[in-house]
């Protein structure tokens, strides 16, 4: 998967907790180049598909289970195996873990016949060329069916979707983007920091003002005095990601998409997209408020960043509260700053059951223990995860149970994080632009030219924009 989505360790003491909870992995695939895999043994019978999980006894059987993520992660999925197998004593899952190159090997073995019965997928890069060689289950009678979970029972946009009653994963949990910040940088320059609420939300010239005072060069002038070295500067107001999955938050803000409404045409070279990808990178080039891609490389993860005060906002994913949690400093979350309407994307990786299974009710069942809030507490609680389930997010018991008086949710969290995925979320555009990572393949050169100044937005989208379009192949139904 994408390197840019970055989940931040778990601390030891909470590896310790993992021996009795169940846990899923993030939404990214560490550059490790080691793999293992591990094997937990039981003996309990497989439920029908009215949802009933009670072990009725039965032959035994085995699924294969692959995925990947950090030594914390696959402790933890060590766990919820075990856990799983307990309450399904006749099941014995192999899990393998695949720490790098997880694309490739997985196709390798989809190659090879050497198929997992179910198996982590990224939207953008794999999934959904297996799901168009027909390679998964459609887990739409599974959701119509079952009795414990549905897809109206699901938070928005982590189902994903090939055709219309075709699903081919369901998402570990939600992910999306706000706009955290330190503050005492705030306090200490006597300004309102970001609103948690949607309705409230800086505008973009706003946001410009702010991040223009906050950012101090190494004389103490801000970028609003007469005097201020952008060459010298020793705190940005904000840090700014340059991958599609932050700059499509305001792409779809300022009314602009990857593709247009039929999905015949490349959009993004479009007035709407185009004027929201310069305005992101007149912050570095014209404003002089974000790092630079060369000075980027000198900024370290957003909770040092903040915490050292690098920077004093930082635009990132829900995932990086675990380590924000850790840190020792006041910080909080707000809304994005708007270009026309609020909105965050949701990314995330989904869990897919091959259509070669011998076993598709199992494996359902695994999958569903995969998702579950409540064996998944501890990680909940220390911010690495969102729950997939809605009513973990309206029930007022349930939601207190993983963000009540916790480090890893501050005062904004419900406001910035949980009502704009109620309320705001639009899904990434892996779910519902074929061909998405081949088009990204002509964008993403042309967009570093632009993140160096070296060219507009505009500009540099439509020299690309004839190579790109030859890749478009429309737009999948996500409803």
């Amino acid at each position: 998967m994408m390197p840019f989505i970055r989940w931040k360790l778990i601390p030891v003491s909470l590896v310790l907790i993992l021996t009795i909870v169940l846990v899923l992995s993030g939404c990214t695939k560490p550059d490790s180049d080691s793999s293992n895999t591990t094997s937990s043994t039981g003996t309990a019978s497989s439920p029908d598909k009215s949802g009933d999980t009670s072990s009725k006894g039965g032959e035994p059987i085995t699924l294969r289970f692959t995925g990947w993520g950090s030594p914390d992660d696959l402790a933890a999925y060590k766990v919820a195996i075990a856990k799983f197998e307990k309450g399904h004593p006749n099941i014995k899952v192999d899990f393998q873990a695949i720490s790098a190159d997880y694309d490739t090997k997985l196709t390798t073995m989809v190659a090879g016949n050497d198929v997992p019965d179910v198996a982590m997928m990224e939207s953008g890069t794999i999934a959904f060329p297996l799901a168009e060689q027909g390679k998964f289950l459609n887990l739409q009678d599974f959701l119509a069916n079952d009795k414990e979970i549905n897809r109206d029972a699901l938070v928005p946009n982590i189902t994903y979707s090939l055709e219309p009653g075709n699903v081919i994963g369901i998402a570990s949990g939600p992910e999306t983007f706000s706009l955290f910040y330190n503050e005492d940088v705030f306090k200490e320059a006597g300004i309102e920091p970001p609103t948690s609420e949607a309705s409230k939300a800086w505008t973009w010239e706003q946001f410009v003002d702010v991040a223009k005072r906050l950012t101090i060069d190494n004389k103490g002038r801000n970028a609003t005095e007469e005097g201020f070295d952008p060459k010298n500067i020793r705190q940005f107001g904000i840090n700014l990601p340059t991958w599609w999955g932050a700059y499509s938050n305001f792409i779809y803000s300022n009314g602009g998409d990857f593709l247009s409404a039929d999905g015949k045409t490349l959009a993004i070279n479009e007035p709407a997209a185009a004027e929201a990808i310069q305005k992101l990178a007149d912050l570095i080039n014209v404003h002089h408020v974000a790092p630079s891609p060369l000075q980027a490389k000198n900024i370290p993860g957003t909770n040092v960043a903040l915490q050292t005060k690098k920077v004093a906002m930082a635009i990132d994913g829900q995932w990086a509260s675990t380590a924000l949690a850790q840190s020792k400093f006041n910080f909080n979350v707000g809304v994005l700053p708007v270009m026309k309407d609020p909105v965050t994307t949701v990314v995330c990786a989904m869990f897919s059951i091959f259509k070669s299974t011998k076993h598709p009710q199992e494996s359902w069942e695994l999958l569903k223990a995969l998702l579950d809030p409540e064996a998944s507490l501890d990680l909940l609680t220390a911010g690495t995860l969102m729950p997939a389930h809605k009513d973990w997010y309206t029930d007022q018991e349930k939601l207190a149970r993983w963000t009540h008086n916790l480090p890893s949710r501050p005062s904004g969290y419900k406001g910035a994080v949980i009502d704009m995925l109620l309320n705001h979320s639009h899904a990434t555009p892996t779910a519902y632009v074929k061909n998405f990572s081949k088009i990204m393949d002509e964008i993403n050169p042309a967009l570093d030219k632009v993140w160096l100044g070296k060219q507009s937005a505009k500009e540099a989208l439509d020299a690309v924009a004839e190579k790109a379009q030859a890749n478009v192949q429309g737009r999948r139904d996500v409803k």
